[in-house]
């Protein structure tokens, strides 16, 4: 069960990964960017949250299970 859970957070971080370099790309990004410097907070916390789960779900799938 718990191989199901990680390889789900290691697909969804993948996912928010893209869906944040999608966003990292966009016109209205582009001009947040160029007013402030800094990208929009969603595309932050999909880039975050995209690496967290990534590696959780990475770590996850290396940690043997306890059977």
């Amino acid at each position: 069960m718990t191989r199901a859970i990680s390889l789900a957070l290691l697909v969804g971080g993948v996912v928010l990964l893209y869906f944040g370099g999608q966003s990292f790309h966009s016109l209205s990004n582009d001009v947040a960017r160029f007013f402030t410097g800094s990208p929009t907070n969603k595309t932050i916390w999909l880039i975050a949250g995209g690496i967290v789960a990534t590696l959780a779900g990475l770590i996850g799938l290396a940690i043997p299970s306890k059977r």
